[in-house]
Order: structure tokens, then sequence, then C-alpha cells
């Protein structure tokens, strides 16, 4: 159970912004906040967000851009999206990283990946709970991000094929 609510802090954790929740007689919203952020100038990143949001897309953010920037970006919050998810475990305020990957999920669906640990924004501790990743291995994992694949924790970190074929499954990016 600890390891499901692992996965799921650090799959939403590849975003951020605002949260405002506003209980209402029948049901629980989530505003997208879209006014009072001013940015730097600065880099930008480039970020994908997919799934139910109004314009799913890659859009081009600045660096210091957040989960709520992205979510704006891409027209906010499409109908069929489900608010109480995006409440419980979006944090709009986190931080996005350039290649990152948003996705909001319609109402009732599923979300299998909520189990897995997401290599790139996984902490040493949740790296070093796969099967044959030790403080040594995780180390090398967070020092060589981003990863743009799973198969890069082969070339870049030093996972040996063995190690990853039976982590696989646990992992996203």
């Amino acid at each position: 159970m600890r390891l499901v609510l692992v996965g799921v802090g650090f799959l939403i954790m590849i975003v951020g912004g605002v949260v405002a929740v506003r209980q209402g007689k029948d049901s629980e919203r989530v505003e997208i906040i879209t006014e009072g952020t001013e940015k730097t100038e600065g880099t930008e990143i480039w970020v994908d967000v997919g799934g139910a949001v109004e314009n799913p897309g890659v859009y081009k953010l600045a660096s210091d851009a957040r989960v709520n920037d992205a979510l704006v970006a891409a027209g906010g919050l499409s109908q069929r999206a489900d608010r109480d998810w995006v409440a419980r475990y979006l944090n709009l305020a986190q931080a996005v990283i350039d290649g990152a990957k948003i996705y909001i999920p319609n109402q009732g669906e599923s979300i299998s990946s909520i189990n897995s640990i997401n290599i790139n924004t996984a902490t040493a501790q949740e790296l070093d709970s796969l099967w044959g990743v030790g403080e040594k291995r995780a180390e090398d994992i967070i020092k060589n991000r981003p990863y743009s694949s799973i198969d890069e924790l082969i070339t870049k970190a030093g996972i040996p094929e063995n190690v990853l074929k039976k982590i696989r499954t646990s992992l996203v990016l």
C-alpha cells in the first residue's frame, strides 16, 4: 500500500501550480488559477499534456513553469476530467521538468501507472525499494537524469539488463 501511495505521489509530482478546492452542494470542483502568476525570463522547456484537457499536445513553457501553467496552456481541464483525482493527487504547484508528461484521467478511468515509480522524479528511497536497486544504483539513476526512455537506465545509470527486465513494469517516465 505504501508503494502505491508513493507511486501516486511521484506520478503527480511532475506537475505544479495552485489548487483551489471548493465544496459545492453536490460536487467538488478544482479551479485552475489563470491570473496572478508572473514568469521570469529564461530558458524554455517542452511539456506533453494529455488526457482529459481541452487541447492535448506538446507545449513550450518557461523554465520555471508549474503544472498549473501546463494545464492552462492546454486550455484547462475538459468536462470529462476526473476532478476528484486532480484534487486529491495532482500538485498544481509542482515545478515541471523539460520533457515531462502530464496526464489527466477521465472520470472512471483506471490509472495503472499510479503504482509505478517515475525514474525522473523518484527519491533515492523509492528507487532503493525496487528489486536489484540499492543505494548506489539509486544515486546513479538520480545523478543521470533526465531520461527519455526507460532503456536509458542501462546506458546512463549502468543498470544491468536482468535487473531492468525484472523492474520494467514498475517504472514510468
